[in-house]
């Protein structure tokens, strides 16, 4: 996940080239982390350290850019469905900043609570579920998670009633 704004002192980075950039925009961090993103390593270079070094944490050894990315690749898309990967987990056992699928909607949890989320942004606080729930955060970025990195949220994540929460 990159900044939205370009990189001081650089040129146009190619963006049809394999291997290169790609331009996607999210509504913040946890969202990109749900689709199994990692921060920039050039735009974003103190928060992509961070998370390195969490990553280093959660799997025993750091990790360059390349690996990272090949290992959130598989771990956010089934070769064979194409389909994005889900897994199970309980809810007590997950950090703040993923994400779960509750009663059919994307909520992203926070330390006591969850916010429904919509393409509209976030939804009124609920109480966090308990016991076991479907992540859609991929499991690598998880652990990352839990070992201490936190995305970085919108600013109507923290607002106590923005949004609306989404119709079923």
């Amino acid at each position: 996940t990159c900044t939205l704004r370009e990189k001081p002192g650089r040129g146009a980075v190619p963006q049809a080239a394999p291997g290169r950039y790609t331009p996607l925009f999210f509504m913040d961090e946890a969202v990109a982390c749900a689709a199994g993103h990692r921060p920039c390593a050039e735009c974003r270079r103190a928060v992509y350290n961070d998370f390195r070094a969490a990553w280093g944490r959660a799997f025993g050894a750091v990790a360059s850019a390349a690996e990272m990315d090949r290992v959130l690749h598989a771990a956010r898309l089934d070769p064979v469905t194409r389909q994005p990967r889900r897994h199970e987990a309980e809810a007590r056992s997950l950090p703040a900043g993923c994400f779960i699928l509750w009663n059919d909607t994307p909520h992203l949890l926070r330390a006591a609570e969850m916010r429904p989320y919509a393409v509209t942004g976030y939804g009124t606080p609920l109480p966090r579920p308990e016991g076991a729930v479907t992540v859609l955060t991929p499991a690598p970025l998880v652990a990352v998670m839990a070992a201490g990195w936190q995305p970085c949220l919108s600013a109507e994540a923290d607002r106590p009633n923005w949004g609306k929460a989404p119709s079923p």
